[in-house]
């Protein structure tokens, strides 16, 4: 009877085992599906095909912003490549030795630390990381309608969206970005993506 009581004991620790690492390898597989790259981020449809649940997100803000979906996902697409943990490069001492990033940048919407706690006081949106989608769309979002607000730019507007959300409403306003030839040529790329989706959402749907 112990005997008996010893082997079904063990059996139930066997199948424990089992059922936990089955668990722990669905979780993994299901987190590295979430965070993969789209298969062609050039084209929105595919976006959308590959991550049905980043169309509802990015519907979402919309409705909640007003910011149009193609000059969102243009701007994601620019800053992180769809990559969720998408950080600056490391800038070099003497010229070799990797050292500090060049900025707090991280994840899809490549936001600073200092912004993206900005951004959660001014939504209640306290469990936020910048490495969801859902949050980091729901802050271009934001803070597209916070360039319409304080620098008047339409949220149509890509180019001048872009140029905001890189230099800052008060960096947009003092014009810097005119310094910055290199940004101006970056701001119509991303212009010209935005555009390039807009089309391709009225074949998608």
């Amino acid at each position: 009877m112990i005997r008996y009581r010893l082997q079904k004991s063990k059996l139930k620790f066997f199948v424990s085992i089992v059922l936990f690492f089955l668990l722990l390898y669905t979780w993994i597989s299901i987190s590295s599906c979430a965070h993969k790259v789209p298969s062609n981020p050039d084209n929105i449809c595919t976006i959308f095909d590959d991550k049905w649940r980043w169309h509802k997100h990015a519907k979402r803000s919309q409705k909640k912003w007003g910011t149009p979906i193609h000059v969102q996902m243009a701007i994601l697409k620019q800053e992180s490549g769809f990559q969720y943990d998408a950080k600056p490069g490391r800038r070099k001492l003497l010229g070799l030795i990797p050292w500090k990033r060049k900025s707090s940048a991280y994840g899809y919407a490549q936001v600073l630390n200092a912004t993206w706690k900005e951004y959660i006081k001014a939504t209640g949106n306290k469990g936020a990381d910048r490495d969801s989608f859902k949050d980091a769309i729901d802050f271009v979002g934001w803070y597209t309608n916070q360039s319409y607000k304080k620098a008047k730019i339409s949220k149509w507007d890509t180019r001048n969206q872009y140029l905001a959300y890189h230099e800052g409403q008060a960096g947009y306003l003092k014009k810097s970005y005119n310094k910055k030839k290199w940004l101006l040529l970056v701001a119509k790329k991303v212009d010209a993506q935005s555009k390039k989706y807009a089309q391709q959402i009225k074949s998608c749907q």
